[in-house]
């Protein structure tokens, strides 16, 4: 086992993947994932390409990008050995932007607690947007179950029933849902690579980032990016840590600024990230940004052996995110916003 300053292998991490983060979400990837970690073929393969590019979700999703069915690990691997190249191909230049609206589940309640707090609309603002679909938290229906049976719906003003994805998260302790969806009056995002709704391909590489046997999250995917095709956000390219404060400066002086992002920090270095945190506590000083977190440990594996969420043991995440509010842990989140169990301190 890698210790916390030395990365662990590609098998490992492939294992990893296809027995902690796999199973419940994806018996098909659970079971390539470790047939994976076991063949050291492959493996060499796959170390023959960039740190960051060795992730086991983006090898899958390029994989059924190119057209891989869902089936046994021995078909599997004749795809991949048909299509290396291909393979390769599509790895060197894509990346895990998984667009997933469902984490607007797990960052809502923080969201419009900010929004009450301040008592005025949001300017949102996501670094690591992808295609920017979790800019729009307000146009999206919500279901929160409860360990005992009880349901909270929220649903867009005026929006007609099936014209917008419901997401469903199932709660445990004192999460502070609100009785309605927070005002949002202006939304931007920040990504090396914008992903365009409407390029056939782009869309298509979003849909292969979703789990095989996850219809459900395919189905709020094309019902999201219809969102955003009527509204388009404002999208930046560029590195975040060089493109934030010029994007936050167009943000309306008169709505409450928030930065938020998943499954970004990791992509990052130790150095990145606290560059990262620098200017989110330059932005609170100055126009009293507010910051939200949902991270998880091992989204990709880090090169430089740092955490990404050293606030919480990895064991206790166990496949989950860690959500925190201006550098505090609130909660802890399914991946794709499924769950949400709140942690905060004194909460209740």
């Amino acid at each position: 086992m890698a210790s916390a300053a030395e990365p662990a292998g590609t098998a490992d991490w492939y294992r990893h993947f296809g027995t902690v983060d796999a199973p419940g979400n994806s018996a098909c990837y659970a079971e390539w994932s470790v047939a994976v970690a076991d063949d050291p073929e492959l493996i060499r393969r796959i170390d023959a390409w960039p740190h960051n590019k060795r992730q086991p979700l983006l090898m899958l999703a390029a994989a059924r990008f190119l057209g891989a069915r869902i089936g046994p690990y021995r078909e599997f691997r004749s795809f991949l050995d048909a299509r290396w190249d291909d393979v390769s191909r599509i790895v060197l230049s894509r990346s895990t932007q998984t667009n997933e609206a469902g984490r607007c589940a797990a960052l809502l309640p923080s969201l419009a607690r900010i929004a009450a707090a301040e008592g005025r609309p949001l300017a949102l603002i996501e670094v690591g947007a992808s295609a920017g679909l979790a800019l729009f938290p307000d146009r999206y229906g919500y279901e929160y179950g409860n360990a005992s049976g009880g349901v909270t719906r929220l649903a867009p003003a005026g929006a007609a029933a099936g014209r917008y994805p419901v997401l469903r998260c199932a709660t445990t302790g004192p999460v502070p849902l609100p009785a309605g969806l927070p005002a949002v009056a202006w939304r931007a995002g920040i990504d090396l690579n914008p992903l365009d709704i409407n390029d056939p391909n782009d869309v298509a590489w979003l849909e292969a980032l979703i789990w095989p046997e996850q219809d459900f999250r395919r189905e709020r995917l094309r019902q999201a990016i219809s969102i955003a095709q009527a509204d388009p956000p404002l999208l930046v390219a560029g590195d975040l840590n060089e493109q934030l404060i010029s994007l936050a400066g167009q943000a309306p002086a008169d709505a409450a600024l928030v930065v938020f992002h998943s499954a970004v920090m990791a992509y990052l270095d130790a150095p990145g990230r606290e560059r990262f945190r620098d200017t989110v506590a330059l932005l609170a000083a100055d126009r009293g940004c507010h910051w939200i977190s949902n991270e998880g440990h091992t989204v990709i594996v880090q090169a430089d052996g740092s955490s990404v969420v050293p606030e919480m043991d990895a064991a206790r995440l166990s496949g989950r995110f860690l959500l925190l509010e201006d550098g505090l842990p609130v909660a802890i989140a399914g991946p794709h916003g499924q769950s949400l169990e709140w942690i905060e301190a004194g909460a209740g």
